[in-house]
């Protein structure tokens, strides 16, 4: 599934939800410890583990490299991880810290490097949870938008008939190939996904498909 940007703040369809337009970065000083927080826009779990193998290269010399995302327009693929910290006293500050602002789409990704003194889990809880909170106050909130990508292959009599279905819905063209037989690609969203294949089935010859 793909997403794109919806740019209506106002939009309480069941396919958008809240997410970040850009990655931004927080911080957070205790007795001698810093906790840099890196709020980054992700859309799977594969990029998930390349931005944080990625820091851990960067910031190979602290101490935690701890984590949180959520993602999809379900908000229901999720992970919290304490990367040697206490349990609990990491990855979930920062998932909270997400899920007080609704959002998905969104990886947290929290480096600390230690001062020397021990904060207990309260002043790491504390840490994990102002530092991502900065990042985030520091992140445009954007509306995404859950589609769908489907194929379209038609006859090239039928191309003025699909390209009306794409423009009366506002759907995107990609990979266009046209000849005498025609294929495209789109991407709908999933509230209009019903109507999409109403109005491809009333079209003689033309074929849909998700890929």
């Amino acid at each position: 599934m793909r997403f794109c940007l919806f740019l209506n703040p106002m939009d309480t369809a069941q396919d958008s939800y809240r997410s970040i337009a850009s990655n931004s970065e927080g911080l957070f000083k205790d007795n001698g410890s810093r906790f840099i927080a890196l709020a980054y826009p992700v859309e799977s779990e594969k990029q998930v583990k390349e931005i944080v193998d990625s820091l851990k290269k960067e910031y190979h010399d602290a101490r935690h490299h701890c984590y949180a995302y959520r993602i999809g327009h379900k908000r229901d693929v999720f992970r919290a991880n304490d990367d040697g910290e206490p349990s609990g006293s990491a990855g979930r500050p920062i998932l909270g810290q997400i899920d007080s602002r609704e959002l998905s789409d969104v990886l947290v990704v929290v480096v600390r490097y230690f001062g020397g003194i021990k904060l207990g889990i309260p002043g790491l809880i504390r840490a994990y949870k102002t530092s991502t909170s900065d990042a985030l106050d520091n992140a445009t909130v954007v509306e995404k938008i859950a589609t769908v990508p489907y194929n379209i292959t038609f006859g090239y009599l039928q191309m003025n008939q699909v390209m009306k279905v794409l423009k009366d819905m506002n759907l995107p063209q990609r990979e266009q190939q046209f000849g005498e037989n025609c294929s495209l690609r789109t991407d709908v969203r999933l509230t209009l996904e019903d109507d999409f294949l109403l109005r491809c089935s009333n079209i003689e010859g033309c074929t849909v498909s998700r890929f």
